[in-house]
């Protein structure tokens, strides 16, 4: 039987979650909840979810095992305890929250409680990331030595209608954009025990560029740019850039480096992509990996399936805690001009099987 499934938010990422859900036999959404109780309506009418209404309306469904928090980073927490306490097993979005003390409370409470709260991003699962990190479990590399990561633009004030939230609280690009980078770093080189970091604002006031706001300024409360190294607990290090600065636009790079080859891996905030590894300067092998069926909601899948077998989920609370102990780590080194030490310590997550689809039903 499937599980049931209920969105929390009905915003525009819920449309790539309903679209894929859909396909996805091992669960079914029955309700869909917003503050905008209409645009909750019009999704579930486009995608025929029988139920819809508030976030409350969500939390109090009995068909509904698993929420999906959909609202905005600063309500990550705030939802994803009441459905805790509603007693629903939790997928939230990216970040798993805004502050240390906060979402390890929630996590606090989901296990004693003997509920799973998981979080995006879940492109790590995707065809693309997982056969990278099997090239790694496996030996292909080597001894992992260093990772790379780069993720630059000019910003999304350049293209988006309403780009406010991308430079507050929980934007920017180490907290918007770094989990998809940050959770590849860690799953391929394990824990990060310190973290120094440069960076700040290009500037502190930006201007939107595009859609009926254009020409419209507002402040900038997050760094903009973050130049960054990672100490792994493995004795690896890792090198990142993400900027929203950046003349250039160059994202997409993840690079992996052993002792015997260096992988690069494809875009991590894809499913899909290109590996190519590289052996003494040359490409020695290229391997182009469709996305076979798989979106944003296959780690939902993870979560329902292990459940249902008594395994921990892939991309599971503490993973994500450690990804936000990180990220605050690199604003906090920043601020201060210091080292940070990292404490959280995630468990140890296998690749998953070549041949794991989110298709076939279990």
């Amino acid at each position: 039987m499937a599980v049931g499934i209920g969105l929390a938010g009905a915003g525009t990422i819920s449309t790539q979650y309903l679209t894929n859900l859909a396909r996805y036999a091992d669960v079914e959404v029955v309700a869909i909840g917003d503050l905008d109780t209409d645009r909750a309506a019009a999704q579930a009418k486009a995608h025929g979810v029988p139920a819809s209404g508030t976030v409350q309306t969500v939390l109090e469904h009995p068909g509904v095992d698993v929420v999906v928090n959909l609202t905005i980073p600063s309500a990550h927490v705030a939802v994803s305890t009441a459905a805790i306490r509603a007693g629903k097993h939790v997928w939230s979005e990216k970040p798993l929250g805004l502050d240390r003390a906060s979402a390890r409370a929630l996590l606090d409470e989901a296990a004693a409680s003997g509920l799973q709260v998981c979080c995006a991003p879940d492109t790590v699962l995707g065809p693309g990331i997982q056969a990278t990190l099997r090239a790694i479990a496996d030996g292909s590399i080597g001894r992992p030595l260093a990772g790379l990561a780069i993720m630059q633009n000019p910003g999304p004030d350049a293209w988006h209608p309403s780009p406010e939230f991308f430079y507050s609280a929980g934007g920017g690009p180490v907290l918007d954009i770094g989990p998809y980078y940050l959770t590849s770093l860690v799953l391929g080189l394990g824990a990060v025990t310190s973290v120094v970091a440069g960076g700040g604002r290009a500037r502190e006031v930006r201007t939107v560029m595009a859609g009926p706001n254009a020409g419209a300024t507002f402040g900038v409360s997050v760094p903009t740019t973050a130049n960054v190294l990672l100490r792994h607990a493995s004795g690896a290090s890792s090198v990142c850039l993400f900027s929203f600065d950046s003349g250039q636009r160059r994202t997409g790079l993840l690079e992996f480096q052993g002792t015997q080859a260096t992988v690069v891996a494809p875009d991590p905030n894809r499913f899909d992509g290109v590996m190519r590894t590289h052996v003494a300067g040359e490409v020695r092998d290229e391997l182009d990996l469709e996305d076979a069926g798989m979106g944003r909601g296959i780690g939902i899948v993870d979560l329902v399936r292990s459940l249902a077998d008594g395994t921990p989920p892939r991309a599971n609370g503490e993973l994500a805690y450690h990804v936000l102990d990180i990220m605050l780590a690199i604003e906090e080194s920043i601020a201060s001009g210091n080292p940070v030490t990292v404490t959280s310590v995630p468990p140890v997550v296998a690749p998953l099987p070549a041949d794991w689809s989110p298709l076939s039903p279990r």
